[in-house]
C-alpha cells in the first residue's frame, strides 16, 4: 500500500515539472511543463474562469490545451502574428471595459468647464 502511494506521488512530481501562472480578473491561466510517460516534456495551458451564482456560490469552468514540442513553433509564430494583428488593428486599449458597470470615460473637450454645448434661452425672449 505504501509503496503504491509512493509511486503515485512520484508520477504528480514527474507530471509537474515547472508552473507559472497569470491572474487576468476573473480568469486564471496555468502553464504547466509536464512530463510525459517516456520522460519527454510538453505543455498545458489551462484557463479557469470562476462564476458566481446569485446565492453567493461560485465554481469554476476549465479548458486545457495540450502542446507538443513538435508544435512550439508553429504555435508561437501563429500566436505572435495574432496578437499583432490585434495590437496593429484595436490598439492596446480593453474596449470591453466600456461595457462594464463601473466604466468611466475619461473626455477631453474644448468647452470650458461647467458650460454644455446648448444655448441658453431666457424665458421672456420667448
Amino acid at each position: 500500500m505504501i509503496e503504491r502511494i509512493m509511486r503515485e506521488n512520484d508520477m504528480l512530481e514527474k507530471e509537474e515539472i515547472f508552473s507559472k501562472v497569470l491572474r487576468a480578473g476573473r480568469r486564471t491561466y496555468f502553464f504547466d511543463v509536464r512530463a510525459t510517460k517516456a520522460d519527454d516534456y510538453y505543455i498545458t495551458i489551462t484557463e479557469s474562469k470562476k462564476f458566481t451564482e446569485e446565492d453567493g456560490s461560485f465554481h469554476f469552468k476549465k479548458h486545457k490545451i495540450y502542446l507538443y514540442k513538435e508544435d512550439f513553433s508553429a504555435f508561437a509564430e501563429i500566436l505572435e502574428e495574432m496578437t499583432s494583428y490585434v495590437l496593429n488593428h484595436k490598439g492596446e486599449e480593453v474596449i470591453s471595459e466600456r461595457h462594464q458597470k463601473d466604466f468611466k470615460k475619461e473626455y477631453s473637450s474644448d468647452k470650458p468647464e461647467g458650460r454644455s454645448s446648448f444655448t441658453d434661452i431666457d424665458f421672456d425672449d420667448i
